[in-house]
């Protein structure tokens, strides 16, 4: 009989031992995705993977400060105010914000809840920019970003290439504001015009480097390859291309900057009609 018993305890279901609350603080040293999968354990578990205790603890420290430096009050005060921890950390996977008037966003990876950013086209460094002979900047509604499925107006403005014979576009990000730990990869987001020239025919040289400690790897590859040329760049969810530019890792955040670059200035070769909607910068393996 003794024996018995104890075969029944051993086997009692842990969430008849243990309160929700007690398993919400174990839930919450796991990751974002076990969290989710536990929601098919049981009720229990569903009720536990809910709570702001754990939701809470996935969201990065700075949260709700950079939060405070969105372009737009009214939505910046929804979020710290209306949304529960758990509704935040949803909403800022599926909907990233604009920050830094206008000119950057910050979104979270879902999978692991590490931070994601992109510099719009007015963020980055292009040679010759402002004068009209060779960029115009152009306000399109269908400039859009995807960091999931859910698709959305992001930057009010791209920048579209009307002639160069030296391509040079660099955008930096400061580690420190990024996750710890954390292997980044930078893509250029694109599209090309109906009137595009020049990619085809020349090589871009696409680079990332981390501070003055890594100098990185530079990649060759045509942006517009011709069928027998290997394709390295892919179509997103939101219609726009992009591709690789390099990856980093980051360790402490105390690298520095991160410069992530796309040039084509050893041929001289006439180039128009790319459009530039920014670099995206998000962890590695994150969709």
């Amino acid at each position: 009989m003794r024996n018995r018993k104890a075969i029944n305890t051993n086997n009692e279901d842990i969430t008849n031992i243990l309160p929700e609350e007690c398993i919400s603080y174990i839930l919450s040293l796991t990751s974002p995705t076990d969290v989710c999968r536990s929601k098919l354990v049981s009720p229990v578990f569903r009720s536990a993977a809910d709570s702001d205790t754990i939701w809470g603890k996935f969201l990065p420290s700075d949260c709700y400060d950079i939060i405070s430096n969105a372009s737009s009050s009214s939505s910046s005060k929804l979020l710290t105010s209306s949304m529960s921890k758990t509704q935040l950390y949803f909403h800022l996977c599926k909907n990233p914000i604009i920050i830094d008037n206008g000119t950057m966003s910050f979104g979270l990876d879902k999978a692991t809840g590490k931070k994601c950013y992109m510099l719009g086209a007015r963020r980055l460094s292009i040679a010759w920019a402002n004068t009209p002979r060779y960029w115009r900047w152009k306000r399109v509604p269908e400039s859009r970003c995807a960091y999931s499925c859910f698709l959305f107006l992001l930057f009010s403005e791209v920048a579209e290439l009307k002639e160069v014979w030296w391509l040079d576009v660099k955008g930096t990000i400061e580690t420190k504001i990024l996750s710890p730990n954390t292997t980044y990869v930078a893509y250029l987001v694109y599209k090309f015009s109906s009137s595009r020239y020049g990619f085809e025919k020349k090589p871009v040289d696409l680079h990332v480097e981390l501070g003055e400690s890594d100098a990185g790897r530079t990649f060759r590859i045509f942006l517009d390859p011709s069928a027998n040329i290997p394709q390295f760049s892919h179509e997103r969810e939101d219609g726009w291309m992009e591709v690789k530019l390099g990856e980093f890792f980051n360790e402490h955040g105390d690298d520095g900057k991160a410069t992530c670059s796309l040039r084509e200035v050893d041929n001289y070769t006439l180039k128009k009609g790319l459009i530039i909607e920014g670099i995206d910068i998000r962890p590695k393996d994150s969709r």
